[in-house]
């Protein structure tokens, strides 16, 4: 049986599009990406869903809590679910808020030292980059991921260099998926469809 740790925020969680700030519904389990890519890849995997909304890549988010920096919770995760076989990094997404104020290659970056940090671990056999798709100023989140538009052209070309200087597999959500305009932030149930069928791929060729 081989362990894939799919380590992400509020979109591999599966939270629905919202409709206000306070809105905290998930999509059922059926629903979900990771849930979707266990599906299609069949028997012999153990699925790990790790993933926390806020969630950034390396940073302190001064209003939501230090602990939805990523790297501080990394090391616990994959020494809790050791081995890891695939390890599937897939943040970014909350960098893009205007209280952080990063460009693409720094948001980049930061998924970086995670893979270092996951490489360095020796608990982890493989690593998938997933890049999500682009942020759109949408909706309730609108004022909250401010410039998040502009700043994420580019984004995908920036993550990929940091998977290939790494030696790690990289796919571009972007290519299947969109952001669902209603928050300009998270996945329809669609999207969440669509990605976990070519997550199954990409698992199989990773």
């Amino acid at each position: 049986m081989k362990t894939v740790l799919c380590f992400g925020d509020s979109n591999t969680y599966g939270t629905v599009p919202m409709t206000r700030l306070d809105h905290d519904e998930r999509f059922d389990m059926d629903t979900r990406w990771p849930r979707v890519m266990a599906a299609g890849l069949g028997g012999g995997w153990h699925l790990v869903e790790e993933g926390h909304p806020g969630r950034t890549t390396v940073h302190d988010d001064p209003i939501e809590g230090i602990h939805r920096n990523g790297a501080r919770i990394l090391p616990a995760i994959l020494d809790s679910h050791r081995p890891v076989d695939l390890l599937i990094l897939m943040l970014g997404t909350n960098d893009h808020k205007q209280r952080f104020g990063l460009g693409t290659q720094d948001i980049a970056m930061g998924a970086g030292r995670l893979v270092t940090m996951a490489q360095a671990s020796g608990r982890v056999d493989k690593i998938l980059l997933v890049c999500p798709p682009k942020c759109l100023e949408r909706g309730v989140l609108a004022q909250v991921f401010a410039g998040a538009e502009a700043r994420s052209e580019g984004l995908a070309a920036e993550m990929a260099r940091e998977a290939a200087s790494k030696g790690v597999a990289f796919f571009d959500a972007g290519t299947v998926i969109d952001s669902d305009p209603l928050d300009g932030v998270h996945f329809s149930a669609a999207g969440h469809r669509a990605l976990g069928r070519a997550m199954a791929e990409q698992v199989v060729s990773a």
